[in-house]
């Protein structure tokens, strides 16, 4: 564990100084864009925040090369060397969109390049699903499904990329269970060593997150932008795929550790790593389905994120991010829960977990549904007789979010 720890905190100082770094070098050399119809800021902000993310990531990575406990993971270094370089690709291409907004259809052919790198390349493919031992059999299936499953939880993640500190915050919950997880399993099965490629990519991004948090937390100085957000999703992807992949079902059926709960046990592989992206998901889904429905492409933006629909219900910039991680906490701690459940005998087993997601949904619906602070509604400005432009303020004030 204590390499966990020494990498989660190199992670976080690299990516903090260096996310300051390019804040400074932004605003002195104007890198930042203007401000589309949908952004909720209102000032012009450096996006360019992925940058220091994957140098953090880059460096954690090295350390972790020459680090003799991680011997395991770079047993197998073409696979390492495919998942940096796909992740290189998605944030250059995350930089160029961030300074220009490329086409919709440049960034998604990247994006299935870079998965395809991945699944071929790396060979990390999903080999097999704990669904009752189903296994697919078919190797361009496997590396069909590993694709599309990259470059979904990609743009989910890079969706909800819509307020200060909601990606950053929703990643670093959601790898912090998803850590905890992979540690437990892997322990719980016997296993000879709990260095295992999904906890360290798990690690490393939740060193990431916390780095960056700081220069992202409302008013943000600073922006992760495509770059940051894409390599989040990609990097997370990987980690589930890793375990999920290469993880058999039939080592928890035979365990006893996992007493009366070993169906469960099963499927708590598959499970928790979609939870964990529960929401991003769940955003990705709805503005797919309302976007086509108008007959237009899925990925052409729009104003009806789940955060902006937090916003329009009277929230605050603070407290909808602040929901969005209250729901990803809930979401996934349940889950986690009921393994913990399982693998310690609690009474009732996987029930306590479950009790757990009921009352925790009962707050989380009423803080929701019933903003504390509402925000003030302009009214419109009455006409005013013709006079000169008034002159923009030489320094605005930084808007609590976007």
């Amino acid at each position: 564990m204590k390499q966990y720890v020494f990498t989660i905190l190199l992670t976080a100082a690299v990516t903090f100084v260096l996310s300051w770094a390019v804040w400074r070098l932004s605003l002195k050399y104007k890198l930042y864009p203007g401000i589309r119809e949908r952004d909720v800021h209102k000032t012009p902000t450096p996006r360019l925040g992925g940058i220091a993310m994957f140098i953090g990531v880059l460096a954690a990575f090295a350390v972790s090369s020459q680090h003799p406990y991680f011997s395991i993971v770079w047993a197998q270094p073409q696979q390492m060397y495919a998942l940096l370089g796909a992740t290189a690709l998605i944030v250059v291409i995350g930089v160029l969109d961030d300074l220009w907004d490329l086409d919709w259809m440049i960034k998604l052919g990247a994006q299935f390049l870079a998965a395809g790198v991945i699944a071929w390349f790396g060979q990390l493919q999903i080999y097999t699903l704990p669904l009752g031992g189903m296994t697919i059999f078919s190797s361009w299936a496997s590396f069909t499904l590993t694709v599309f499953s990259i470059v979904v939880v990609m743009n989910a993640v890079n969706f909800i990329d819509g307020l200060d500190g909601l990606v950053a915050g929703v990643c670093l919950i959601a790898n912090a269970v998803f850590f905890a997880y992979s540690y437990m399993v892997f322990r719980d099965i016997g296993s000879s060593t709990y260095f295992t490629l999904s906890s360290l990519i798990a690690a490393v991004l939740i060193g990431a997150c916390i780095g960056f948090l700081p220069l992202n937390w409302s008013p943000a100085r600073l922006f992760m932008g495509d770059a940051g957000a894409l390599m989040l999703g990609l990097l997370m992807a990987c980690s589930a795929i890793s375990i999920t992949g290469n993880f058999d079902p039939a080592m928890i059926a035979d365990n006893d550790a996992f007493g009366r709960s070993q169906l469960l046990g099963a499927f708590i592989p598959i499970l928790l790593p979609v939870v964990v992206v529960l929401l991003p998901l769940l955003d990705f889904g709805l503005a797919v389905v309302r976007r086509m429905s108008r007959g237009k492409s899925p990925f052409s933006p729009d104003r009806k994120h789940l955060h902006h629909r937090m916003l329009d219900m009277g929230h605050t910039d603070r407290d909808a991010v602040l929901i969005f991680y209250a729901w990803t906490a809930l979401v996934s701690l349940s889950v986690l829960l009921m393994y913990i459940g399982t693998t310690l005998q609690w009474p009732g087993d996987y029930l306590f977990g479950v009790f757990y997601g009921i009352v925790g949904i009962a707050a989380c619906l009423v803080v929701t549904l019933l903003p504390s602070h509402r925000r003030p509604v302009s009214a419109p400005a009455a006409p005013s007789a013709p006079g000169p432009e008034p002159q923009p303020d030489p320094a605005p004030a930084q808007e609590d979010a976007r």
